[in-house]
């Protein structure tokens, strides 16, 4: 199913103005860009979440101009049902008219909107989609999960380390996580454009999309008190289903500027209390280098807290308590099977993949890069 669409609509004063471009910093401008006229939207519904960006092109970039995100727990029971349940659909019906309304406020004309895990897997997968079209009007693409890992390694590769020789990017979702070795570019991708396609699938050596996330790991152990041993349970389970890549990557070469590289709700959390943000603050975690040590300290603060203390930490929140350690196993099993000093945090993924490929789709930038 094709989901861009053309939707009209008088544009408002923006609501926020976050930039941002090809490097780890914030910067560029929207003057002279973006001469097809186009505004363009990118919609993540997941198994946890329903997330939207809407953006015009800048220099090697873009600039936001509205966004949205919010807990719809579309997945939630999937692994015990195998099916959408009817709570959880009302939720994300409701978030998604809220997403077409702002699409319209905003005159977005290119749109790609996609769905994963939870629409992938579930039984009632086809019948939800048809209600979004008929009751809401957008047009979900539901994509496969290697789809999924290249548009999230092209919304991060930016904030890898040029100089590193290979990178292990992971993305850490409510139903699936995924997990890439990036190459540095090569004489062959050095010569296409490094926001498209082609160039990102010539930087993966290889991925995977271990089908466990979030929700499915506190599903099956639990979230809300999390012993030290259930807790070792829940890695143990998460490195299981690691195996196989890590066998696959044994032979990768891993340069002493190696790193990993993060992105999803559980290591922007892992940051927010590493920097004992009061509010969580993406000016200040998007980019962050923490050492191994600062990730492990963080981890076991959040570990030392009571349901009650996650509930009421700002960067957690009442909708992701249960949920946060069940991510910070799934990645203390990556950090055991990819050791690295050095681990950066993104806050960026599905969404500004998807801007960075259709704005490269539509050669926005052409005329700057001659």
């Amino acid at each position: 199913m094709v989901s861009s669409y053309d939707v009209s609509g008088e544009a408002t004063p923006p609501g926020s103005d976050t930039r941002l471009n090809g490097g780890p910093g914030m910067g560029g401008s929207p003057h002279g860009y973006g001469r097809n006229g186009h505004v363009y939207a990118a919609l993540d519904l997941g198994t946890n979440n329903c997330r939207l960006l809407i953006a015009r092109p800048a220099r090697d970039g873009f600039r936001i101009i509205d966004a949205f995100s919010r807990i719809v727990r579309l997945g939630e029971g999937l692994s015990q049902t195998g099916r959408l349940g009817q709570a959880a659909i009302d939720r994300t019906l409701a978030a998604l008219e809220i997403c077409r309304t702002k699409m319209e406020t905003r005159g977005v004309s290119r749109a790609r909107l996609i769905a994963t895990e939870a629409c992938r897997i579930a039984l009632n997968g086809p019948e939800f989609i048809a209600r979004v079209r008929d009751e809401v009007g957008l047009l979900l693409e539901v994509v496969d999960r290697e789809t999924e890992a290249h548009l999230a390694a092209s919304g991060c590769a930016a904030l890898a380390d040029e100089q590193a020789e290979g990178v292990v990017l992971f993305d850490i979702g409510g139903g699936s996580s995924e997990i890439v070795w990036l190459s540095r570019p090569t004489r062959q991708t050095q010569g296409l454009d490094p926001t498209g396609d082609a160039a990102m699938r010539g930087r993966v050596r290889m991925w995977a999309s271990l089908q466990l996330g979030v929700v499915t790991i506190a599903e099956r152990f639990g979230g809300i008190d999390v012993s030290a041993e259930l807790y070792e349970r829940m890695v143990q389970h998460v490195s299981g289903e690691l195996a196989s890549f890590m066998e696959r990557a044994a032979s990768e070469h891993r340069c002493e500027r190696f790193h990993l590289l993060g992105t999803s709700g559980t290591v922007t959390t892992i940051a927010g209390v590493h920097l004992g943000l009061l509010r969580y603050d993406r000016r200040q975690v998007d980019g962050l280098w923490m050492n191994d040590e600062e990730v492990s300290l963080a981890i076991g603060r959040l570990q030392a807290m009571t349901y009650a203390d996650r509930v009421a930490n700002g960067c957690i929140g009442p909708e992701r308590a249960d949920l946060v350690l069940a991510g910070c196993a799934i990645f203390d099993a990556i950090r055991r099977a990819f050791p690295a000093d050095r681990i950066r945090i993104a806050d960026r993924g599905l969404r500004e993949g998807i801007l960075m490929q259709m704005m490269s789709a539509d050669r926005v930038w052409s005329h700057t890069r001659l």
